[in-house]
């Protein structure tokens, strides 16, 4: 009977640790945000002439954007990003000062979407 119950036990760790080991190696197969410029938050003096995103992935360019709003709710970017690797560009066009919000949504190459958004300040 204790070596049933000891076997019992081994096998439910033993289980435990393979979930374990699957549910953590997803997480990490998804494209997150690794940095951003301008940084998240951050405050320029004047309206940059583009935006550039890092990911922990490298992206799938043909299903991966970013769209940037000036504090008016005006689109500002250029349209189409583009995208090197881990790195996603979009050129901007003058949106004054205020808040701007970045949006992204990216595929990495291993097929998982991630998506996410950020604001930074232009100005005072």
């Amino acid at each position: 009977m204790a070596k049933e119950l000891t076997a019992r036990r081994l096998t439910f760790v033993g289980f435990f640790l393979l979930l374990l080991c699957v549910v953590t190696g997803q997480a990490m197969a998804h494209a997150l945000l690794d940095r951003a410029e301008p940084r998240v938050g951050n405050t320029v003096a004047t309206a940059p002439r583009e935006v550039t995103l890092w990911f922990t992935q490298k992206l799938e360019a043909a299903f991966s954007t970013i769209t940037v709003t000036n504090a008016a709710g005006q689109r500002v970017d250029t349209g189409k990003a583009r995208v090197s690797g881990n790195q996603m560009s979009v050129s901007l066009r003058s949106g004054g000062s205020g808040t701007y919000h970045v949006t992204w949504r990216v595929l990495s190459v291993d097929a998982h979407r991630t998506d996410g958004s950020f604001t930074f300040q232009v100005g005072q």
